[in-house]
């Protein structure tokens, strides 16, 4: 039936140019030019056309005088974007979705197209979605604002594969410094953008936040990414962006008490094997280059979550603790 359905759609589109056209060209669409269009017979396409006026409400009559057949409605195209009310219910929290793209072009951009699908849509199509506002919440990542004239820099010049001059400051500085950089990569993650860059100052591949760049600009030299560049070395899609870590490593953690179930009710890695133990805990084992996020995280379970492996983030748990312990004494 959705094969037929998807072959009856595209005879109606096919229906609907054939007479657009015929009205800008001032020529004449009849049942028998529409069979030689669409290869089928007569009583088809009169079906199609009653299908068409009846079922779709398509402004569609017939000129006995002229023996052609015009839409009544000058400038009417046949909308044909068929949806689901699933796929209609999407649409409606599209608004929502967006939020990782504020403050960057591709919100406009985004926001283009979403009009243009709902211009396409049929008139009588629709879906409640009245409740949304008062029944569904949304919590989104907190992404840091960017400069949208460094954004529009960054992505023009690793189109043209032009250098770009900025300024930056590191996590840990406190001034702004200046760069020139090759921009090779940009990645979101979470909703914040980041640039992989080879950094003429430093002479290897380095990772840039947006939102600590200000004043971007092209320069006119040019460059070529090398062939050997492979982007996914500097990051994890399912952990993180910390260019530093590059070097994959073996994670374990023991989980206990409630943290045990959070642990086991999501996938944090496509590695992951999860291991029951006897005293009722349990082991969390994945692969990642991302050791910093994985500390950060295992810092906010607290005492509920062991580090086993590797020692290099156990020795960076220790120390974490006493450095604050050191705040409370």
């Amino acid at each position: 039936m959705q094969r037929e359905y998807k072959v009856k759609m595209n005879r109606l589109l096919m229906i609907d140019k054939a007479i657009r056209t015929a009205r800008e060209n001032g020529q004449i669409i009849n049942t028998s030019n529409l069979s030689e269009i669409t290869g089928m017979n007569p009583r088809t396409i009169h079906r199609d056309i009653e299908y068409m006026r009846d079922v779709m409400n398509v402004p569609i009559e017939y000129n006995s005088s002229k023996r052609s057949y015009y839409y009544t409605q000058e400038n009417y195209y046949l909308k044909a974007v068929p949806l689901t009310e699933g796929e209609l219910f999407s649409i409606a929290l599209f608004d929502q979705l967006l939020e990782q793209y504020r403050n960057t072009p591709l919100e406009e951009a985004l926001k283009n197209i979403f009009t243009k699908i709902v211009q396409s849509l049929p008139d009588n199509v629709s879906v409640d979605t009245g409740f949304l506002n008062s029944q569904v919440s949304f919590i989104s990542d907190k992404i840091g604002n960017i400069d949208l004239k460094v954004f529009q820099t960054i992505f023009n010049a690793m189109q043209k594969k032009r250098t770009i001059v900025f300024e930056y400051r590191s996590l840990s500085g406190n001034e702004y410094v200046s760069r020139s950089v090759d921009p090779y990569h940009a990645i979101c993650h979470r909703g914040n953008w980041y640039l992989i860059a080879y950094c003429h100052e430093r002479k290897i591949p380095r990772m840039f936040a947006f939102t600590r760049i200000k004043k971007a600009a092209l320069c006119k030299s040019t460059f070529l990414i090398p062939s050997n560049f492979d982007p996914n070395k500097y990051f994890d899609k399912e952990m993180g962006v910390w260019a530093s870590y590059q070097t994959p490593k073996t994670i374990e953690l023991r989980f206990k008490n409630e943290s045990k179930i959070y642990a086991t009710e999501r996938i944090w890695h496509s590695t992951q094997t999860i291991k029951e133990n006897k005293d009722g805990s349990i082991t969390l084992k994945f692969t990642t280059t991302q050791i910093p996020e994985i500390f950060r995280w295992v810092l906010g379970q607290g005492h509920n979550v062991e580090v086993l492996k590797p020692a290099e983030l156990v020795k960076m748990v220790k120390t974490e603790i006493d450095k604050t312990m050191r705040l409370y004494l």
